[in-house]
């Protein structure tokens, strides 16, 4: 069972980021505020997760947490700041638009910048451990493969419904074989026929 609360004074919102890892496409990322008593028996890390019941969890989250927001940074950005900046750019903005000010803020992963004056603690795999980063982790992933997929009906090529922008050997093949598009980070480049991905 995943846990609640990292800390019990403070009003706490949990960070996530989904898209990192992609050629093509924004990065996103949500910040969620949940109810000190909300627990739900499906919800954990979205990678462990399938695409239904990502689905099926979203609008719980949406309807029972206190605050929750979701933004994005660029493709175009992403190439001018890199990857790292991009998704810290990303969890701030989303953070900037939630209803409450978050008191304290709890994020996947081992590295943040720090937003604001705002105290925060980085949680390797929180996504597993805190139920925030958890619904944080599923609202970040949904909206950006909704994003994706509204993007692949103009380029269906690519395979976006199914790659989502990850750099499989069918994504990696169509850049190789079409060319980049505007969605693609120019930084990720595709450059060896043997679709090493330097």
């Amino acid at each position: 069972m995943l846990l609640s609360r990292y800390q019990d004074v403070l009003v706490e919102a949990g960070c996530d980021e989904a898209g990192r890892g992609c050629l093509a496409g924004p990065v996103f990322a949500a910040a969620v505020i949940l109810p000190p008593d909300f627990q739900h028996v499906l919800l954990t890390d979205s990678k462990q997760l399938s695409a239904a019941q990502r689905a099926e969890l979203r609008p719980i989250i949406e309807t029972y947490a206190v605050a929750f927001a979701v933004a994005s940074v660029s493709p175009q950005e992403i190439d001018r700041i890199n990857i790292h900046n991009a998704s810290y750019l990303a969890m701030h903005r989303a953070l900037d638009t939630l209803g409450l000010e978050a008191e304290y803020i709890i994020v996947d992963g081992n590295r943040f910048i720090p937003y604001r004056k705002t105290p925060h603690c980085c949680i390797v795999k929180g996504d597993g451990k805190y139920l925030s980063i958890a619904a944080a982790s599923i609202l970040a992933k949904t909206y950006r493969d909704d994003y994706m997929e509204s993007l692949a009906m103009d380029f269906p090529e690519y395979g976006w419904c199914q790659n989502k922008g990850y750099p499989t050997i069918q994504h990696r093949s169509a850049i190789l074989e079409h060319g980049i598009t505007p969605h693609h980070r120019r930084t990720f480049r595709v450059t060896d026929p043997q679709l090493s991905l330097f």
